[in-house]
């Protein structure tokens, strides 16, 4: 380390580039490995959206349905397997076999599960179904009509928790001190956020390409896209393992170790029992679990309104997907725009509780009027007003629930992300492993399920997602504020162990340990 390892950064440069040249290779690399991540995710979740909602027989009511039958149960055998392979491997080896099984499973979809899809497809027994079952069971239909899809979206889905969520910032987290992530996290989320704009751009231009006979696949432009898509994932998942390879190498020649390491701590046993066992003898991870299970609660009661809509006015596949890679994009600008400009100075300059609070209000802000604007879109005041800024009432309803999900997502991009990963940095090794495992490997799906089971529950009795907008949106409300509650209690507590410098360690639950150990750092 330099001598000069404690200096000040100048106004300007602790504003854009708060980094020291000896961190240059591990930032670097860090940021390298989270654009192509985050770049993954972006391309896989407006493929699978279009895929699976303009899927025949489906529409948006599927997606409830796919959340709660097909995530939640992938997503508890994914944390069994990652517990599993956690206790027998160390974390480098894990994130190989992980990317593997998401890699092997895009190539086996792309060149067999899709070009056979109407073999595989039990179309006629569906269409048996759906003659027999009450309507609010075409979701529930849907998603076994087009199961191949199903596993696209869910496998997509599970993108985001397993190589973002639980590989990349539980491997961050530990090479990360407090201090250092105030710097870094704030430039990380710029990296991710621009994925957002070449991801949309790519999604655009993917699905405006037109069919080229030459290439020896599919029979239309949208299925060659599914190809071209494919292919991309496969290069930069290749990509990002041979960057994550460096930068373990730099780490071990460097004698920078991951906290585990560099203590020679006992290897950390996990089950999916005894990490769900922490959150429950812990407040602060309860805090942290409620936080991510409100938000991905919010989210999905709101998305499936807002894709019922883009469906009503793009239900061709390729326009589908053209319209999410544009929403994709402003997606990105936005939240690059603000990880560049406002992130990282208000982060440093606020406390951790107003951080955070920022997305719950902007969600609630933004969700409330859409709802509110959706409720009421056919009353006679509607049309004039949206014929003032040229649009029908539909296309203006679109138009505000794309707005909120640019808003929304920027904000999860940014604000929520690096807070909620900071708040892990406190706990210790044993603590932070295990309670992130359960929180971001389980806790994201319940929350996103949580949502699809009140969407599930009120199609089965109002029949269309329309009909039933108004009930989703009084439960919006109420998630929102708790969503609040739980800030404010976490900030506390985050504010209490920063000031004092400790970590807090939860103990396996024992009769004799009644309360958290704290130590000093």
């Amino acid at each position: 380390m330099s001598l000069d390892s404690k200096a000040e950064f100048s106004k300007w440069r602790a504003f854009f580039w708060p980094i020291y040249r000896w961190e240059l290779k591990k930032f670097l690399s860090m940021l390298g490995m989270f654009f192509l991540i985050a770049l993954n995710y972006n391309v896989l979740r407006t493929f699978k959206d279009s895929m699976v909602v303009t899927a025949p027989q489906a529409g948006a009511e599927a997606i409830p349905f796919i959340k709660v039958w097909a995530i939640l149960p992938s997503a508890l055998l994914l944390t069994y397997i990652f517990t599993r392979l956690t206790n027998r491997f160390h974390r480098e080896k894990v994130f190989y076999v992980m990317m593997s099984i998401f890699l092997a499973f895009f190539f086996v979809f792309a060149f067999v599960l899709y070009p056979l899809r109407d073999v595989l497809h039990p179309n006629q027994f569906a269409d048996q179904l759906q003659s027999i079952l009450p309507q609010g069971f075409k979701g529930f239909i849907a998603i076994f009509r087009n199961w191949t899809f199903t596993l696209f979206y869910v496998m997509s889905e599970l993108w985001s928790t397993a190589i973002m969520s639980v590989l990349f910032w539980g491997f961050a987290n530990e090479v990360t001190s407090v201090s250092e992530a105030k710097r870094y996290y704030g430039l990380l989320m710029i990296g991710a956020n621009s994925a957002s704009i070449f991801a949309g751009q790519m999604s655009y231009y993917l699905s405006t390409l037109p069919f080229i006979p030459s290439i020896p696949y599919g029979s239309s432009k949208w299925e060659q896209s599914i190809c071209f898509m494919t292919c991309i994932v496969l290069a930069i998942g290749v990509v990002t393992i041979a960057i994550f390879r460096s930068l373990n190498n730099y780490l071990a020649i460097s004698g920078e170790k991951t906290n585990q390491e560099a203590k020679k701590a006992e290897k950390i046993k996990l089950s999916l029992r005894k990490n769900f066992a922490y959150l429950a003898k812990s407040k602060y991870l309860i805090c942290i679990a409620l936080i991510v299970l409100t938000y991905n609660v919010a989210i999905n009661l709101i998305e499936v309104v807002w894709k019922n809509q883009i469906n009503a006015l793009y239900p061709d596949s390729s326009d589908f997907q053209a319209y999410m890679g544009q929403v994709t994009t402003q997606i990105g600008i936005v939240a690059t725009l603000a990880s560049i400009f406002v992130v990282g100075n208000v982060m440093r300059c606020f406390s951790w509780t107003t951080n955070a609070m920022i997305p719950v209000v902007t969600m609630f802000v933004t969700g409330a009027g859409f709802f509110i604007f959706v409720m009421f879109q056919n009353s006679p005041i509607m049309s004039p007003l949206a014929a003032l800024v040229g649009l029908t009432p539909a296309a203006l309803g679109l138009m505000l629930g794309s707005m909120q999900n640019v808003f929304a997502r920027s904000c999860k991009y940014t604000f929520f992300d690096a807070t909620k990963e900071i708040a892990f940095i406190p706990l210790s090794d044993e603590s932070k492993l295990k309670g992130k495992a359960a929180i971001d490997g389980i806790g994201s799906r319940l929350g996103k399920s949580g949502g699809s089971v009140i969407h599930q529950s009120l199609l089965l009795f109002c029949s269309t997602v329309a009909a039933s907008t108004p009930y989703v949106a009084a439960i919006f409300i109420a998630i929102s504020l708790i969503w609040m509650l739980a800030v404010i209690s976490l900030g506390k507590k985050f504010d209490q162990l920063t000031a004092k410098n400790e970590t807090l360690d939860v103990k396996e639950p024992e009769p004799a340990l009644e309360t958290p150990v704290f130590t000093k750092n």
